[in-house]
């Protein structure tokens, strides 16, 4: 477990990205902008599994008090991103097998109902909408930047599970993946990953298209298995 100093390399990313968080969030409140900040060290890897998250390091990397700092790991902590030890502090969370096949098989769960509802409300425009952004998945997937990828094929997703209308829901699933971004994160790292989610993406618009909701739940559920069987892998080394 990597409980020392915090790495040169963290304190720079933190830094850098505190400045484009508000180049492009100018209105954003401090405590929006260091959740931000720590969800993009998160995703992009500069924070590691296991590294210990020291709050006065923290504050003085993005400039503010430690109060949006407790704040948004307390917010981080609810959703499984990092984990806190009495008398030891915070820590990015371990990845775990088990904590991945049960947040997967949550989502599948759930992630077919939305589905189900989806393929009745979508429309030729919504497909067009989404085709626009896979366009943007695909784009960051050939350019190995981990951290588009990692946001617009959340988008791709969610553009879909929405269509439902079932709020509380989309609400609920969000939540799961927030909880699995760090899984997301290393699986996108893979070359082999990055090539296999463009067919697998594809059987999922194609299955939306024909308002096919069996073949669209099914494609779904073999592009999330593919995910977890290679984290399984990568997790057990």
């Amino acid at each position: 477990m990597a409980t020392g100093p915090r790495s040169k390399a963290v304190g720079a990313s933190v830094d850098s990205a505190r400045d484009n968080v508000s180049m492009a969030n100018p209105g954003a409140t401090a405590a929006e902008t260091v959740l931000q900040e720590l969800r993009s060290a998160l995703t992009t890897g500069h924070l590691l599994p296991g590294q210990q998250l020291i709050q006065e390091d923290l504050a003085s990397d993005l400039g503010v008090s430690r109060v949006p700092i407790r704040e948004s790991l307390k917010i981080l902590e609810g959703e499984g991103q990092v984990t806190y030890h009495p008398n030891r502090g915070y820590f990015v969370t371990e990845l775990s097998a088990d904590d991945l096949i049960e947040l997967y098989r949550i989502r599948e769960i759930l992630e077919a109902e939305a589905l189900a509802k989806a393929v009745v409300e979508v429309s030729d425009a919504d497909i067009a909408d989404i085709e626009a952004i896979l366009s943007e998945v695909n784009e960051a997937a050939k350019s190995g930047d981990v951290a588009v990828l990692t946001e617009t094929n959340r988008a791709f997703h969610f553009a879909i599970i929405e269509l439902s209308g079932m709020n509380r829901l989309s609400r609920l699933i969000r939540q799961l993946w927030d909880a699995s971004d760090i899984y997301r994160t290393v699986y996108f790292r893979d070359p082999v990953n990055r090539e296999r989610i463009h067919s697998e993406h594809q059987e999922i618009i194609d299955a939306l298209k024909s308002r096919d909701a069996q073949a669209l739940i099914r494609a779904q559920n073999n592009h999330r298995e593919h995910a977890v069987q290679a984290l399984t892998t990568v997790i057990s080394r």
